[in-house]
């Protein structure tokens, strides 16, 4: 019988981690919406602009957005389950999405403001969706 105790204070235990994993995951969101923000500004540039400047500022705004999530990543005490799998797919969709983007944008659609901006609201798609199904997740 004591055992029984035992074992159901440890499966109480369980659960209460995973509530408290599923609080504190609401990071993920944070993460994707800045994300997804830097796709704004980082798309035109990509796409818009070209030379050695844009390289430049392409490759040190990217930089830093990068390192910025990543330091911020890296001090989360709390992953999801399944976070390896989950943010493999978000960062691949995404890839995908910006990899088009990239090869339209500089062949059939050169210099043309109007696709920067469509591009660069479909490469923040994918990231803002999910975002958002992060924030309902967690809550």
């Amino acid at each position: 019988m004591h055992k029984l105790t035992g074992a159901g204070a440890r499966l109480g235990q369980a659960a209460d981690m995973e509530r408290a994993a599923r609080a504190r995951s609401g990071w993920y969101a944070r993460y994707l919406w800045a994300f997804a923000a830097g796709q704004l500004v980082l798309v035109p540039v990509a796409v818009l602009w070209h030379g050695p400047v844009s390289a430049t500022v392409f490759g040190l705004a990217n930089a830093l957005l990068v390192t910025g999530l990543s330091v911020y990543a890296a001090r989360q005490r709390v992953t999801p389950r399944g976070f390896g799998v989950k943010h493999g797919v978000m960062v691949g969709s995404w890839a995908a999405v910006f990899a088009l983007t990239v090869t339209l944008g500089s062949t059939v659609f050169a210099d043309s403001p109007a696709f920067a901006a469509v591009a660069a609201a479909g490469c923040a798609l994918p990231l803002a969706t999910g975002a958002r199904l992060e924030q309902r997740r967690s809550s």
